[in-house]
């Protein structure tokens, strides 16, 4: 849900001013319009519009330069809305869902325009597709031709294979909301321990995103301290998830931002997971 314009006001009140550590760029939150059309699987239902009007005077409300727009699952590759406003705005950038046979053309018309990658999400969609066939592997090629990189939310138990999928494919890959452990096993389940293991060899990112979504706040900073013990800074970054899909009216844009400082207390860290490393991935060229 976009936040209320009272709602917005609270929030900004609440939010910390300019300061050295503000995050620079926030690297996961959506756009959407209530009346945009929904997948046949569209787990959420937006009760408000999100758009990107309102989402810059949050950012601007807390001191946040950049954002990436991350392509909304609800609404599957209808993506006209995220397009046109990277097209108004040249702080955002953006991903899509694509088809497979989407053609080299229209991709690099999307890059003019500001899409920097594509999505995959795998986690409530009714036979998922082969990621190695031919299709794929064509959409994949054209991917990496681009410079794009390819982020992903899914289950735990699917993870080592789409890591496995996207290293053959020689793609670069984000993955979102640390991993998504599985809450039973936390940091020692093997998705999560698979994604360590693709941090370390080096075209494989995380984003310290989402945990409100986890059981606990404790839960969270376990997943976040352990992907900083591998990743650094150099292989993470952060999102705040706004508008809260599911959360509205339970989380704030300054909660994300108090949450950031609980898992990452060193500055100078912070700094280069919320600035120079996605400068880096997101804004390069």
């Amino acid at each position: 849900m976009a936040q209320s314009p009272s709602a917005a006001a609270a929030d900004s009140a609440r939010a910390p001013g300019p300061a050295q550590d503000t995050p620079l760029v926030d690297t996961h939150f959506h756009l959407y319009l209530r009346d945009m059309p929904l997948t046949g699987w569209a787990w959420h239902h937006p009760p408000e519009d999100a758009t990107a009007e309102q989402f810059l005077s949050v950012m601007d409300a807390h001191g946040v330069g950049f954002g990436v727009v991350a392509a909304a699952s609800l609404h599957g590759d209808y993506h006209d809305y995220t397009v046109r406003s990277l097209r108004r705005h040249k702080r955002l950038r953006g991903t899509v869902f694509l088809r497979p046979e989407t053609d080299l053309y229209t991709m690099e018309r999307m890059k003019a325009d500001g899409i920097v990658g594509i999505r995959l999400f795998f986690r409530r969609v009714p036979n998922p597709p082969d990621l190695r066939s031919a299709e794929y592997r064509l959409l994949l090629r054209r991917v990496r031709d681009l410079g794009w990189h390819v982020h992903t939310l899914v289950g735990s138990p699917m993870l080592p294979d789409i890591i496995a999928a996207m290293e053959e494919a020689g793609v670069k890959l984000v993955i979102d909301h640390m991993g998504h452990p599985d809450p039973a096993q936390g940091v020692n389940c093997p998705g999560f321990r698979a994604m360590l293991a693709a941090v370390e060899r080096g075209r494989t990112w995380v984003k310290l995103s989402a945990g409100f979504r986890v059981a606990s706040p404790e839960a969270a900073r376990a997943h976040a301290r352990a992907l900083l013990a591998v990743a650094g800074g150099e292989r993470l970054v952060w999102g705040s998830d706004w508008p809260f899909a599911a959360f509205e009216g339970r989380v704030t844009y300054a909660d994300t931002i108090t949450a950031l400082r609980d898992w990452v207390p060193d500055a100078a860290l912070r700094r280069q997971i919320t600035g120079d490393t996605p400068m880096r991935l997101y804004f390069a060229e």
